[in-house]
């Protein structure tokens, strides 16, 4: 009985959207009700009070499609939990890892905002029936009964305590979650843009049989999903700041909160569940070039081992620093020659003095220089299938 239409009608002439409400109500039940319409309350206690329920149902569909995603990553970590690939640091070649190991760590991540959303549901989903400064004064001494009875009825808690406005830095929490999480999958998309470089190529994101790259360049096949992921996580992040500014009110409330909220809270929500949606798709099409993976671990001819020549050689019985040396000069020699590390180690003397040609070389296998990787990725997946539960 009560429409849209009809209250947009009041509002335009009063110029107040929740006391449009409250009339257009009122004129559709019958007098000894309508005199009871809004009694003691304050326009915030309604919009701040549907807010919480508004962020009640949104969570719910975050957190399923962050489970979704964990539970993708986890698949994905015990997949390819034996995959050895060339580690980076700094963009350069480093040790070995395995991919398993790298979706066990992104995956951990994505558990720890699993984690902070359910803590945050405690401060977040809560209502008010305050009154006009929080006092419930038009109630009289029921008031915080009441609010209680209708908190009960929404299925919410009451503010522990409210001006006119329920406090802005439960908000300020919630965005700065949207905005963690948001950077995660940036930082995640990122890396998959990185590793599918022509010059790298070891994954790449799904292209259709009929999906074109570009309008000039008929090869092209773009990570076009993790760019939009990246692009909209900035936007994500840039409402941080201005849900900041909105809690610096002044005294029991102004209106300056008011309209930028209304932007903030549903366009950072609504963004974020998209690119959520976007990484599940992404993740769930992945492909991995297991040849360009070993070629690319093989390619450096054993400089990417030198750490594990060093630490044999200081167990030995040289010094950590001295062993760090020879190394380094052994590396800095294949570099400029084009040649193996094995080869230049073994034309040092030194070397040969505590390592056989065999020990080497064996020294210089990706695979026997994973420390507890292996056993890492299996820590991690116990503790978030103990944390991330139905």
């Amino acid at each position: 009985k009560v429409t849209p239409e009809r209250v947009k009608e009041i509002e335009r002439e009063i110029r107040h959207d929740v006391m449009a409400l409250v009339k257009a109500i009122s004129e559709v039940v019958d007098d000894e009700v309508a005199r009871w319409v809004h009694f003691g309350a304050t326009s915030n206690d309604i919009t701040d009070t549907a807010v919480a329920t508004q962020l009640r149902d949104s969570l719910k569909i975050l957190e399923l499609k962050l489970k979704r995603l964990i539970e993708l990553f986890v698949r994905k970590a015990l997949e390819y939990r034996d995959v050895v690939c060339l580690g980076r640091t700094h963009g350069q070649p480093a040790l070995p890892t395995t991919y398993g190991f790298r979706f066990a760590v992104w995956a951990s991540e994505l558990a720890r905002h699993y984690i902070r959303l359910q803590q945050m549901k405690d401060r977040l989903l809560v209502g008010q029936m305050s009154g006009a400064v929080g006092t419930q004064a038009g109630f009289g001494r029921d008031g915080i009964e009441i609010e209680e009875e209708v908190m009960k009825l929404l299925g919410l808690k009451p503010a522990i305590i409210s001006t006119q406005i329920i406090p802005r830095d439960i908000y300020c929490e919630y965005v700065e979650f949207l905005a963690n999480l948001a950077t995660t999958l940036e930082k995640i998309a990122t890396n998959f843009r990185i590793l599918q470089r022509g010059e790298v190529g070891e994954l790449m994101e799904e292209f259709g049989k009929k999906q074109v790259g570009s309008s000039t360049m008929p090869h092209k096949r773009n990570p076009i999903d993790c760019e939009n992921i990246c692009g909209i996580a900035r936007v994500v992040r840039g409402f941080v700041e201005p849900q900041h500014q909105s809690s610096i009110l002044w005294e029991e409330r102004d209106l300056t909160n008011s309209s930028a909220e209304r932007i903030i809270l549903v366009e950072a929500t609504v963004l974020t569940d998209h690119i959520l949606t976007k990484m599940i798709g992404v993740v769930e099409r992945l492909k991995l070039d297991f040849e360009r993976i070993r070629e690319n671990l093989e390619r450096l001819k054993g400089l990417n081992l030198s750490e594990a020549v060093m630490i044999v050689l200081t167990k030995k019985g040289l010094s950590r620093q001295e062993a760090h040396e020879i190394v380094r000069n052994a590396s800095m020699r294949a570099y400029e020659n084009d040649t193996s590390l094995l080869g230049e180690l073994l034309r040092d003397e030194v070397v040969r003095s505590y390592l056989r040609e065999e020990e080497l070389k064996e020294l210089l296998k990706p695979e026997n220089y994973l420390g507890t990787a292996k056993d890492r990725i299996d820590i991690v997946v116990e503790w978030i299938r103990n944390v991330v539960r139905d």
